[in-house]
């Protein structure tokens, strides 16, 4: 035995043996930067489990996780023309589209589901933020007039999650079209006497904010969500004032009327279940998921302990 056979060998074998990591085993968080597991951060509903930031979440997964059991069946949208406008700046449009599509997994900003939440039939759209910023475009549009559509065939509240950095620019005026096409399918909602709640998460501006997403009978918001039309370093160039602290946050906007809620993340499914209920004049809710107890029986007085009648008058 000689040194080549008892160091060199085997640190050879170690360094060719040495298995790779995986590098989305942690996530950072964005507030505290604290370092979360992966599976501890999934079943936080991707909320910072050391001070409570609210990172964001895929419309698929905030699904999984509102539905009873995650089942949902998705709701057919039309596709659009993919490039009306030919438009190009550093990339085509379609190849910046593509690329989209690879990095979220999804063909577009937003999804579209039917199921029940709590037992209660619903609809629900939700935006992703992470395909081209959530951005509005003409498949967006159509996207919440197909479930409009559909809340109103089968007479279900619709539930819609905004989470957009504004109208597409690729798509030109055909985007900024999607704000009064949206508002006419808010408006079906209403006709028909069905609830349409909206949860604003971070971040919902611009047109977005300017029309559908402002437009809920009942406003929810997460906690620490930038909701606004203009974005704050806007504002202070055209006013040339410094803006309160925390303006145009969640918060800010329930103390002025702005917002109905704010609810974090993993007490919203209660809390839309209690709310959909409420409006559509159901039962409330039974803990546990559980069928509503039947009353207790009556029995039926025995002899011994029927009580004696009253003789009759002769």
């Amino acid at each position: 035995m000689n040194w080549i056979t008892n160091y060199v060998r085997p640190r050879i074998n170690s360094i060719f043996s040495r298995r790779e990591m995986p590098e989305n085993l942690w996530s950072k968080c964005d507030s505290c930067g604290t370092m979360l597991f992966h599976r501890e951060l999934s079943d936080a509903l991707n909320v910072c489990t050391n001070c409570g930031h609210h990172m964001g979440i895929s419309p698929r997964d905030r699904f999984t996780a509102l539905f009873d059991n995650g089942v949902f069946t998705e709701v057919p949208v039309p596709k659009p023309i993919e490039d009306p406008l030919k438009f190009r700046d550093q990339k085509r449009y379609p190849d910046r589209l593509r690329a989209a599509q690879k990095q979220a997994a999804e063909d577009e900003a937003m999804l579209v589901a039917e199921g029940e939440i709590g037992r209660t039939p619903i609809v629900a759209a939700a935006q992703d933020f992470g395909f081209m910023g959530g951005s509005m475009g003409m498949y967006v549009g159509n996207a919440i007039i197909a479930g409009c559509e559909r809340a109103v065939a089968t007479k279900r509240p619709f539930i819609l999650f905004s989470a957009a950095g504004g109208a597409r620019m690729q798509e030109g005026i055909l985007s900024l079209m999607q704000m009064p096409r949206t508002t006419v399918a808010v408006q079906m909602l209403r006709e028909a006497n069905l609830p349409y709640i909206v949860v604003l998460t971070h971040p919902t501006t611009g047109g977005v904010t300017a029309s559908y997403a402002m437009l809920g009978d009942v406003q929810i918001a997460e906690p620490n969500a930038l909701i606004c039309f203009a974005g704050p370093r806007v504002i202070e160039q055209t006013i040339r004032e410094t803006l309160p602290e925390g303006f145009q946050r969640a918060e800010y906007l329930l103390d002025h009327g702005m917002l109905d809620r704010v609810t974090p993340r993993g007490q919203l499914r209660d809390e839309l279940i209690s709310i959909t209920r409420m409006l559509m004049g159901l039962a409330p809710p039974v803990a546990g998921d559980l069928p509503k107890p039947a009353p207790p029986a009556v029995e039926a007085p025995t002899p011994e302990t029927e009580t004696p009648k009253a003789p009759s008058e002769t």
